[in-house]
């Protein structure tokens, strides 16, 4: 149960840091913005593997690495 909910929050922390990147750069570039649901869990109804499994392994990557450079700008600075 543990590992579940830790897998929802770092899969959360990663949708959000690639919703506001994707939603800064797509504002600039002019192009449509994705919903926070479709950067959580892939987009709406599609049947590839890909898109139901990869968006929250990025997701948890991207939360990973985020936790890494906050911890490590914590320990270098105090």
């Amino acid at each position: 149960m543990d590992l579940i909910i830790g897998n929802e929050i770092l899969n959360f922390i990663g949708a959000t840091i690639r919703w506001i990147f994707g939603t800064v750069v797509r504002t600039i570039l002019k192009k449509p913005k994705y919903t926070f649901k479709e950067y959580l869990r892939g987009p709406k109804n599609s049947k590839d593997w890909f898109d139901k499994t990869a968006h929250e392994f990025n997701n948890k990557w991207i939360a990973l690495v985020f936790i890494g450079i906050v911890v490590s700008l914590i320990v270098k600075f105090t």
